[in-house]
């Protein structure tokens, strides 16, 4: 049975990186084995920048990781996980942005070769639950509707968010099974 010690776990912000009371900056004071895909250029999204730099990330460990990324940061995983990075077993999609506002769809659009949770707000300003719920089909994710949270970031006051921590918990286990399920599809010469 996985658990989170079995997965290197990646913490992958959006727009302006994620402040001190953000729920990802909580988890990293909660997790210090959690580590940060750092941006050179917080206020700069350009995706197949931000995407290359979490792919570097991911190339710096064998270690099967956890994406538990937000808004911008949730289309930077996807961008990189349709382009088949290494190690990536799982994603935590949380508030992902509007891929229309940063007129990136052709580039996020097709399914995770991971499995996938996509949370989203029934008010966020940064994508309509609607489209977020359509958005998640199309990436072939489980969506979850977290109620009215914004944009479910450290406006939302969630304090150690720990409904999300369930949800990452949740992607352990789906990781974990996926994994199995892929071993045991190995012929048995090469495992």
């Amino acid at each position: 049975m996985a658990t989170l010690s079995s997965f290197r776990v990646l913490v992958v912000p959006g727009l302006y990186n994620s402040s001190p009371q953000h729920w990802q900056s909580r988890w990293q004071r909660l997790y210090p084995h959690f580590e940060r895909v750092e941006q050179e250029h917080w206020d700069a999204p350009v995706l197949e920048v931000w995407s290359q730099r979490l792919q570097q990330q991911l190339r710096g460990s064998d270690q099967p990781t956890l994406a538990v990324a937000h808004s911008f940061g949730c289309l930077t995983t996807i961008h990189s996980a349709l382009h088949d990075v290494p190690n990536l077993a799982g994603a935590l999609l949380v508030a992902p942005a509007d891929p229309d506002k940063f007129d990136v769809s052709a580039e996020v659009k097709g399914r995770l070769p991971v499995p996938a949770i996509v949370v989203g707000s029934l008010n966020d300003p940064w994508m309509e639950s609607g489209r977020a719920r359509q958005w998640a089909k199309t990436w072939g994710a489980d969506y979850i509707d977290a109620g009215a949270l914004g944009h479910i970031n450290a406006e939302s006051n969630l304090g150690d968010w720990l409904y999300g921590q369930s949800l990452l918990q949740r992607l352990v286990a789906l990781s974990g099974e996926s994994q199995q399920q892929a071993h045991k599809a190995l012929p048995i010469a090469t495992r």
